[in-house]
């Protein structure tokens, strides 16, 4: 698969971007330059990988695996710091510029 200017055009249209001919022209390569890693990637034989659900090798120091500190914090307990009270619904809207006495209301973004 092959991405064209016509598909660069029409994702930069859906996100709403304006892209100079530059940029347009920058995008087309890299995206191609990322499909074609993929289609490298694609020609591995991984038959006789096991399927893994994480790549770190588990959470947590493990000190027989050299570079696992970086994921200590992950199976921290979780612990609720500095917890307070939300605030209500009806002061939150007091100061609103235009609410409906339940939403906030804001000026409508896309014009299409």
């Amino acid at each position: 698969m092959k991405i064209t200017e016509k598909d660069v055009a029409y994702v930069a249209d859906l996100a709403n971007l304006e892209l100079t001919a530059a940029e347009r022209a920058g995008m087309l390569r890299d995206l191609n330059s990322i499909l074609g890693y993929i289609e490298r990637l694609n020609q591995l034989d991984t038959s006789k990988v096991q399927p893994m659900a994480q790549v770190s090798g588990g959470l947590g120091v493990d000190q027989s695996k050299p570079g696992s500190e970086g994921f200590a914090c992950a199976s921290r307990e979780d612990v609720v710091e500095g917890l307070r009270k939300s605030l209500p619904q009806d002061v939150a809207l007091q100061n609103a510029p235009d609410a409906d006495g339940t939403f906030f209301r804001v000026p409508k973004v896309i014009e299409r």
